[in-house]
């Protein structure tokens, strides 16, 4: 049975819930890009506090507040009442500030007379742009059909927008997140749980935590982070398995150097091991899970001693790590990780997270995976019902051929629709709206994205700042950022589950005003939609109203943002447990109401029914894999024309590993170009972290860095893009999900490239 899952459908079984400053100079006639800094306020009266942030530096959203003097934003803090994140931000929630005040974030609606990817720019007004793009989609939908046109989204404001598009019969729609990032955590998880638990781990009163390739420490997640700490703190064993001595690796009683590729092997050898011993959880797998039999006959083929010839590393390894788990049973935090796009193999590895989970007991019980659908704060419809739907996604096309994934995540995958925009087969797309996505530095082989873009008719970018995608733009407009517009309503619970039970609602709020010509999603879109002719089915007539509207809609307790103000931001109530009674047995929303182990959807689908490992190839001779990760001061590439976070890690180091480098020549610091298998070199340049905590068969680097576009001051040109080596991709065939660990490299040093030793 194929998985019809749209994007709507998925969320909600997921539960996923004009002041002015002086500028030192004058925005041309021509340009709303400036490089010079703001100047000072020119007094410090009363320092307000103003209540209602929630962070979008990343997407975990944290609570804020802020300090406004002179109508001017001059300091951001924790909302002291957050259950979630307290009074702590991290460097990037701090740098917030930054963001708001950057010189070059776009200002105004701007024109592109010159060609994509090469722009020159005019400034326009709203009605002469938002004219623009009427026009230019209306003439696209006109010849080529509401499949004519494409999407590509990211982040809280897209919501209202997706909406408008789904509305209008828009069917090509992606967002990188699922397709390049976390599409296969979200799948498998529902499929084998009947839900999506995220990263909802009670890490703080776990007594074991296994953490597989899981960045804790860099991704600065803050109350991830510190449900982390307090379970390290409280005691719990830490098992890393990671390629590279990450900041999590550094806390770790165990760090399993495992070769990349091979994790599924690893989580296999480790079952087997549970059930050959007799210490898996017998009486939780009896009541709670389906196809026990049938799920140990499927893995057995992956013993210990072939684990670890697979994944190099000691076979003793692999059992000190099952006795762990086994001796702190069902207090056991298997973490599920988020980024999942690594070999294309990735599906089955997160399958073998939640069966190993479950072989321990390790759901709804201190320290396990917590459904937290259990103790919601009431029902938040997500803002884009607010749209009604006139189509189905499912009529056209590119929607039948995704068929192919059956268990893709919502929306049509990024290659499919990439490939139809330079192909025109099975139908032309001709129109692309982009909005707060960056697909230049999140999609892989970049020259097919510039190639698909270059194809179209018309292209619409709505974004705060002047991100690669940019450049590509017909019509760029400027989008207020997360501390000048009502937004995205955050729900959630505390992070550390064996405190009071209590659950937070918390819209997200403006703490001052936006500047210049900046305008929040629902102005845009209300202004695009009355100019295409379908005004009366705008369901709200401000971003306010929006976000009131969907405070209405949760259940049990009447909200509105008037009361969430006086509240101070944040609406609190007292929640349930997500522990079980003694007694109780733990039930999933699966057909079955028990944990999948023996997955039969896939077996329909001819894919394997329990969790299978599948090779993948090895690097060229003179070549290391490519492997790559968070910053812990950035949000890969959201965040790097921030001057300050710049400031802290303006490059992205290369990681190679001691023994190479000696071979190599290569010392700590030197400066260097990576190369690829396919002859493509990076255009910048970083220098090289000489470390023993790395394997050879490996180079790692961080993400997001080597920003093409110079209207970026700060970030241009700075470090290495690692996307740019990238000129291969594998599309996984479950979820039709990229590979993006699967290119090999070498090291460049003054205009000379130098193999990596076998």
């Amino acid at each position: 049975m194929a998985l019809k899952m749209t994007r709507r459908r998925f969320l909600q079984s997921a539960s996923l819930a004009a002041a002015t400053i002086p500028l030192s100079k004058v925005v041309s006639a021509d340009s709303s890009f400036t490089s010079g800094e703001f100047a000072a306020p020119g007094s410090f009266k009363d320092t307000k506090t103003v209540y209602g942030g929630v962070c979008e530096m990343c997407f975990w959203r944290c609570q804020l507040v802020g300090k406004v003097r002179d109508g001017q934003l001059v300091k951001l803090e924790g909302n002291p009442k957050s259950i979630d994140n307290g009074t702590a931000l991290c460097a990037r929630g701090n740098a917030g500030l930054k963001l708001i005040y950057d010189p070059d974030r776009l200002k105004h609606p701007m024109k592109n007379v010159g060609e994509r990817g090469k722009p020159k720019w005019k400034k326009i007004s709203w009605d002469e742009a938002l004219d623009a793009c009427a026009k230019g989609l209306q003439k696209v939908r006109k010849k080529y059909g509401p499949q004519g046109v494409a999407l590509w989204y990211h982040g809280a404001s897209a919501h209202y927008p997706t909406a408008f598009f789904e509305h209008i019969g828009v069917p090509n729609i992606c967002e990188p997140a699922f397709y390049q990032c976390r599409g296969q955590t979200a799948i498998a998880m529902l499929k084998t749980l009947g839900y999506v638990p995220n990263e909802d781990v009670d890490m703080a009163n776990a007594k074991a935590m296994l953490l597989i390739g899981t960045h804790i420490g860099e991704n600065i997640h803050l109350s991830h982070v510190r449900n982390f700490i307090t379970g390290k703190l409280r005691g719990a064993k830490i098992i890393v398995v990671d390629p590279r001595f990450s900041a999590s690796a550094a806390k770790a009683d165990v760090w399993v150097k495992i070769k990349p590729a091979t994790d599924t092997a690893f989580l296999l050898a480790v079952m087997n091991y549970l059930i050959d011993k007799g210490i898996y959880n017998k009486k939780f797998v009896k009541e709670s899970c389906n196809g026990f039999a049938k799920f140990k006959k499927g893995i057995s083929g992956m013993t210990v001693k072939k684990a670890a010839k697979i994944c190099d590393i000691p076979a003793a390894q692999i059992i000190e790590v099952a006795e762990i788990l086994a001796k702190n049973a069902p207090n056991v935090a298997i973490h599920p990780g988020r980024h999942a796009t690594w070999y294309g193999n990735d599906f089955q590895r997160i399958r073998a997270h939640a069966c190993l989970a479950a072989l321990l007991g390790g759901y709804d019980v201190p320290g396990g995976i917590q459904n937290i659908n259990r103790m919601s704060a009431g029902h938040v419809h997500w803002p884009e019902a607010e749209f009604d739907d006139d189509y189905d996604p499912e009529d056209f096309a590119l929607a039948e051929m995704a068929e192919k994934y059956p268990f893709r995540p919502p929306g049509t995958p990024t290659d499919m629709i990439r490939e139809t925009m330079i192909t025109g087969k099975p139908y032309p797309i001709k129109g692309m709206v982009v909005w707060g996505a960056n697909p230049i530095k999140t999609f892989p082989v970049q020259d097919e994205t510039k190639k698909a873009l270059k194809n179209m008719d018309f292209v619409m970018v709505t974004d705060v700042s002047p991100t690669d995608i940019t450049m590509w733009a017909d019509i760029l407009l400027p989008e207020a950022c997360y501390l000048e517009r009502y937004d995205h309503i955050e729900k959630g619970t505390q992070w550390d589950c064996s405190a009071k039970p209590q659950q937070f609602i918390a819209p997200r709020m403006p703490l001052v005003p936006p500047m210049f010509e900046r305008k929040d999603p629902v102005w845009i879109i209300n202004g695009l939609a009355k100019r295409m002719g379908v005004g009366k089915a705008i369901p709200v007539k401000t971003q306010e109203e929006y976000v009131d509207h969907c405070l209405k809609e949760v259940e049990d307790v009447e909200l509105s943002i008037a009361k969430i103000k006086k509240e101070k931001g944040i609406y609190i109530q007292e929640g349930e447990s997500s522990y079980l009674e003694p007694g109780d047995v733990a039930e999933f929303n699966t057909e079955s109401e028990k944990i999948e182990l023996y997955l039969e959807e896939l077996e329909e689908e001819g894919f394997s029914p329990v969790p299978v490992y599948t090779k993948v190839p090895e690097p060229p001779r003179g070549y290391a894999r490519m492997i790559y990760g968070r910053s812990p001061v950035h949000s890969f590439n959201r965040s790097q024309n921030n001057a300050w976070l710049h400031h802290e890690i303006p490059e992205n180091p290369v990681w190679l590993n001691d023994e190479l480098a000696a071979k190599m020549g290569i010392k700590d610091g030197d400066r260097v170009s990576l190369e690829n298998q396919d002859g493509v070199k990076t255009t910048g340049t970083t220098i090289v972290k000489v470390t023993p905590g790395i394997r050879k068969d490996v180079i790692y680097l961080a993400h997001g860095y080597g920003t093409d576009n110079p209207a970026m001051t700060v970030a241009h040109n700075q470090g290495i893009d690692d996307q740019s080596m990238n000129t291969r991709t594998v599309i996984e065939p479950e979820t039709g999900c990229c590979g993006m660990r699967i290119n090999f490299v070498r090291l460049i040093k003054d205009g000379k490239s130098i193999s990596i030793p076998a």
